[in-house]
């Protein structure tokens, strides 16, 4: 299976870092290059705004992996070496086309807020078609899911890409303050029956299609379904995802059923009644929203009770659906007739 999978991503046959340590759960990597390599390969983006979208999103990560992979082809579609410095100093660097500084902001927004203001919307649908706007969305939200997992497991950059991520800039990430969440869709579903996640990705058939993450973290990962859950609502909490939240409680995730103590998923790892397991998933889904990383102390304490499958398999939980909460809160989807909202907890 492994050399099925190397044979079917990789044109040369020489698996990078990241390839072979997610190669331990065949099925984790199959489903996350499946996405990647739409968008890499098949997207409707120039390959130069698909680079700089990918580019930014490694910066705001700390990724070195991400960046040295794709400085190269970011040169390759028109890239200078100056270009390639500016994305780490950001969008208000001189130099920038319009456009350019747009999908840079673009990227902080939904980095630093889950979300896109209007402002930044409608400069970038100015430009772009639907498809456009949801590969550029996307584009960002994936690469944020790896950049989430290669930091997690430590994956260093592969020896051929000598490129890192410029030292002497500094970090510095000025985004607007959230708006409001949105009480129209921006993309709207197509009709039919089924949930509106569903419809509103079924707008971009070909994006849809590629779209697996999901399918491995809810069918094939064998991470207990209450593990998978806390991981997942979790994420959409702090993402301010309210549809995210709803499907978990209620009929996606189940977690009403389950008996999931779902107001203290909210108050987070410090509520009380958590075992040492369920506290150290909820502060590594805490740690991966903030900080982009999960600390030597929690991963010991999630070694102390889970094998490093599960422990990646959690980790995926939360990269994924926060891929999700993203696209879901850019696109507008609205809540399904008598979801459940997120819950008011006193500060």
């Amino acid at each position: 299976m492994h050399k099925s999978i190397v044979a079917k991503y990789v044109a040369d046959g020489r698996p990078g870092n990241a390839l072979r340590t997610l190669l331990n759960i065949p099925e984790l990597a199959d489903n996350l290059m499946t996405f990647q390599a739409y968008l890499i390969r098949e997207s409707t983006l120039l390959p130069r705004h698909r680079e700089i979208l990918i580019l930014r999103t490694g910066w705001l990560l700390n990724n070195d992996y991400i960046w040295a992979a794709h400085v190269p082809a970011a040169r390759a579609a028109g890239l200078s070496t100056d270009d390639v410095r500016r994305v780490a100093e950001g969008p208000e660097a001189r130099g920038w086309q319009p456009f350019e500084a747009t999908l840079l902001r673009l990227a902080d927004q939904l980095f630093r807020n889950s979300f896109v203001n209007a402002a930044a919307y409608k400069a970038l649908t100015a430009e772009y078609d639907l498809h456009h706007t949801m590969d550029a969305i996307m584009t960002v939200n994936n690469f944020t899911t790896l950049g989430l997992m290669y930091n997690a497991l430590g994956i260093q950059p592969d020896p051929w890409n000598a490129d890192r991520i410029p030292t002497d800039v500094p970090y510095r990430v000025v985004v607007p303050p959230r708006e409001a969440a949105l009480t129209v869709a921006r993309v709207d579903p197509v009709p039919g029956t089924g949930l509106a996640v569903t419809r509103t990705f079924a707008r971009h058939a070909k994006l849809a299609a590629a779209r697996t993450g999901s399918n491995y973290v809810n069918r094939q990962s064998k991470l207990d379904p209450r593990h998978r859950e806390l991981m997942i609502l979790r994420t959409g909490w702090n993402c301010r995802s309210e549809y995210e939240w709803a499907q978990h409680v209620g009929s996606v995730g189940r977690a009403r059923e389950m008996g999931m103590p779902v107001d203290n998923i909210a108050r987070g790892p410090d509520a009380p009644g958590w075992n040492p397991t369920e506290q150290a998933l909820l502060t590594a889904a805490d740690e991966l929203y903030r900080d982009s990383f999960v600390s030597d102390r929690t991963w010991s304490a999630l070694s102390a009770r889970l094998d490093t499958v599960m422990i990646v398999n959690a980790l995926i939980s939360a990269a994924n659906y926060r891929l999700v909460s993203m696209s879901l809160n850019a696109f507008g989807v609205q809540l399904e007739p008598g979801d459940e909202r997120f819950p008011t907890i006193a500060n």
